[in-house]
């Protein structure tokens, strides 16, 4: 047991529905913009990013999977 929560834990956070590619990548692209301009010494602002990238990335990903035809 770590004496964190870890951002990811595969038992507790299970993909629910995998987006379709397009979406995931207009998802990526539209949380890319958002971010970028979040000030690098901020961080507060480099953990909202980085837990939001985590997350579009994750999408991203089983997208991809799916559309291969792979499980995640």
């Amino acid at each position: 047991m770590t004496s964190y929560d870890p951002l990811y834990d595969p038992d507790r956070d299970a993909h629910v529905g995998v987006p379709q590619l397009q979406q995931a990548i207009d998802r990526a692209r539209k949380v890319l913009a958002e971010k970028s301009p979040a000030n690098i010494h901020d961080r507060d602002a480099m953990i909202r990013a980085a837990y939001s990238l985590h997350y579009v990335l994750h999408d991203l990903i089983a997208a991809l999977d799916a559309e291969r035809g792979e499980q995640s």
